[in-house]
């Protein structure tokens, strides 16, 4: 066993980068996220599965919550809202007539939002990284 405590530093240093630390998804560092997949749904209809990009939404998104802002690679919104509990934070707003929810689970970095008016909706899954 204290063979094996000698080379904890050692193993560490070549654990990749992507584990998340405690602290990464808390709300105190930018992150940037990319969604992955995406559901249109319209009431009365299939909902259709595909690409975010497919849907209108962007391939990445830069959060800072501290500053409560959403930057997309053609807009900026702003959080109206933010609500933390013991697993997850909750950012919620408006955009151009289009309420939208982001839920980030702060143990995995994982995100999934939506997007929705009169019209139908969009549910968006994906997952982030501090930047």
């Amino acid at each position: 066993m204290k063979n094996f405590v000698r080379f904890i530093p050692f193993l560490i240093a070549f654990l990749p980068e992507s584990i998340a630390i405690a602290g990464d998804f808390d709300g105190s560092k930018k992150l940037i996220c990319a969604p992955v997949e995406a559901m249109n749904c319209v009431s009365g209809e299939p909902c259709a599965s595909g690409r975010p990009i497919d849907f209108g939404a962007p391939s990445f998104l830069r959060i800072d919550i501290a500053k409560k802002t959403i930057d997309g690679p053609h807009r900026s919104t702003k959080i109206q809202i933010v609500e933390k509990s013991e697993n997850q934070i909750l950012l919620l707003g408006t955009e151009l007539n289009i309420a939208w929810t982001l839920a980030l689970n702060t143990a995995e970095g994982t995100i999934a939002g939506t997007l929705a008016n009169r019209d139908g909706s969009v549910a968006l899954f994906g997952s982030c990284t501090p930047l």
